[in-house]
């Protein structure tokens, strides 16, 4: 789930296990009717769709028998606000998982569609919650918009640029270079800098030939008191509508995302899965670049949301603290990983 700068500060309790898992069947419940219109739960018609959404959350063979399976992955792709944390609360679960990972000799990336922090800024916040684990462990939106933007010119270029270090930082590691006079890209990120002016000057830049590439189409997010507020997408469809172009973008549901996650783990599709809790993201993202999406109940998304997408995850979970458990069998050799490698680099 993408978030900005000023949503550190929100604290949302999270359901707990019983509460995450009776969503699906009070959802069910209000969509029973009878043939007068009368609501009937006590003789319940759940829909096939509905049902089998509530299976992959509560549905004892066929949830547990999916979250076993995510168990034995050997990669982990994972959103982190309303997976890991919330605000500056960690959610049940999350350093469990992280240790899980680590002592069963998993490989994990932590992938968000903000580009504003920097990995090590994303490392010293997972720090100060208590959860320890090395830079490499972090990939953003606007990493892979640097990525993007490196395969399309390896010589480097020129950016115009609205947006926080994060992202700027990310573009001069691949040779990219600011520039508000002439620029091969206009780029949008996250953050409080946008204004009229700026705004201007990006339509009036890619009047002149610049592309315009957004890290993502998020068009809003909540600040620290939960209000909402315009995120990158808005902006970028404001310099679409004006200059009559559209804006290329790197993040979430971007199977680009995806696979520059799947390049850095080293691992296969089939090998690899993605935890988040956005439907519209991480969930879609999952969908379209062919990886299993474990949708977690432990932030924005709640059950009687599913009725408003076509497509559903692989498995439900009140959160992350139902994947980590004690059993050896999830352990992942040295020779095994180097197999698996070896496999993904044919690919």
């Amino acid at each position: 789930m993408s978030a900005s700068p000023n949503s550190e500060n929100v604290v949302i309790n999270p359901p707990t296990d019983d509460e995450s898992r009776d969503l699906a069947m009070e959802f069910a419940q209000r969509m029973v009717v009878n043939s007068s219109g009368a609501t009937t739960p006590s003789k319940p018609q759940i829909s096939p769709s509905v049902q089998k959404d509530y299976a992959l959350l509560r549905d004892p063979a066929y949830h547990n028998k999916r979250l076993e399976q995510i168990r034995q992955k050997k990669g982990y792709i994972i959103d982190m606000d309303g997976v890991i944390y919330h605000g500056t609360k960690l959610l049940p679960g999350a350093k469990e998982l992280v240790d899980f990972l680590h002592k069963n000799n998993k490989r994990f990336l932590f992938l968000t569609n903000n580009s504003a922090p920097t990995p090590r800024e994303l490392q010293q916040k997972l720090g100060r919650l208590g959860i320890e684990v090395t830079e490499d462990h972090f990939f953003t939106a606007g990493q892979a918009t640097a990525e993007f933007l490196h395969s399309q010119m390896p010589e480097g270029g020129t950016c115009y640029t609205i947006g926080e270090p994060g992202l700027a930082y990310a573009l001069y590691e691949k040779g990219f270079f600011m520039n508000d006079h002439n620029p091969d890209y206009v780029v949008l990120g996250e953050g409080s800098s946008y204004n009229y002016e700026r705004l201007t000057k990006a339509v009036q830049l890619v009047g002149q030939g610049a592309k315009l590439i957004a890290t993502n189409l998020d068009v809003e997010n909540l600040d620290s008191k939960g209000n909402k507020i315009p995120s990158c997408g808005a902006f970028a469809a404001c310099v679409e509508v004006i200059t009559k172009t559209k804006a290329f973008f790197c993040g979430k549901p971007s199977a680009l995302i995806m696979r520059y996650a799947q390049r850095v783990l080293g691992l296969s599709r089939s090998e690899t899965c993605i935890i988040g809790d956005r439907m519209d993201t991480d969930i879609a993202a999952g969908i379209s670049s062919e990886i299993d999406p474990v949708l977690v109940l432990s932030g924005v998304t709640a059950m009687e949301d599913l009725s408003q997408f076509a497509y559903r995850p692989y498995v439900i979970l009140g959160g992350v603290y139902e994947i980590p458990n004690d059993d050896s069998k999830h352990t992942i050799s040295v020779q095994e990983m180097e197999d698996a490698s070896r496999r993904a680099s044919y690919l």
